[in-house]
């Protein structure tokens, strides 16, 4: 059973240009930013952390929800939900199962299923990524699964098991401690909302020896 998954999530009208000419990030990976820092133009950066998660099923659901303002979004979020505000909108992230109810807002996605590692505790990572055609993540594996809601622009996820791609509108799985290389493809800037949910003993990610077959350029 193939494991990654693409599924249409509303369609986006994505106007940005990735422009003419540009050296490729390569290696990218998620980063946090320190206060006060300013982000670079391009890349992955961490921007909401939630600690300590436990979950009675072995697989879960991300819903991901937006609210007129970060009030509305913070009288609404659970206690282990997460708000963010990011790409002109205020997003609420929350977890648990596919029936979870999620009061106000409006509903942009269910990502999911997310199958989970056995675990003490997890911790999820939501990240905001704004990566251009032609760039590239590295190689790595995540102790926990990873989830994609694709905001613009177009993205070929690699693994062992082959190529799986997504556009504006569309979300993407994948399971925990698979090999991966993220490529972005297409013609115009790619964004995207990530998601890690990891066994909180281990760090969200690390580099993978894995070697890629390029599926992604074909």
């Amino acid at each position: 059973m193939n494991h990654l998954q693409a599924t249409t999530a509303g369609e986006s009208r994505a106007q940005a240009s990735a422009g003419a000419t540009h050296e490729h990030l390569t290696g990218v990976s998620c980063d946090d930013v320190p206060a006060g820092q300013k982000r670079p133009e391009f890349g992955c950066f961490n921007i909401g952390t939630e600690a300590g998660l436990k979950f009675a099923a072995p697989q879960v659901y991300w819903h991901l929800r937006t609210f007129p303002n970060r009030a509305a979004a913070d009288a609404h979020k659970s206690a282990t939900g997460i708000v963010v505000e990011e790409d002109g909108r205020v997003w609420l992230s929350e977890f648990g199962a596919r029936d979870l109810v999620v009061s106000g807002g409006h509903q942009i996605a269910v990502v999911g299923p997310l199958e989970l590692p056995p675990a003490k505790s997890y911790t999820a990572v939501l990240s905001y990524a704004v990566m251009r055609p032609g760039d590239q993540s590295r190689v790595h594996t995540h102790p926990g699964p990873e989830g994609w809601y694709m905001l613009a622009g177009e993205q070929c996820l690699e693994t062992p098991a082959g190529a799986n791609r997504a556009k504006a509108g569309e979300t993407l799985t994948v399971p925990p401690n698979v090999p991966m290389e993220l490529n972005i493809t297409g013609t115009i800037l790619r964004k995207s909302l990530v998601l890690v949910i990891h066994d909180s003993a281990f760090p969200r990610g690390t580099p993978s020896q894995w070697k890629p077959t390029g599926a992604c350029a074909l």
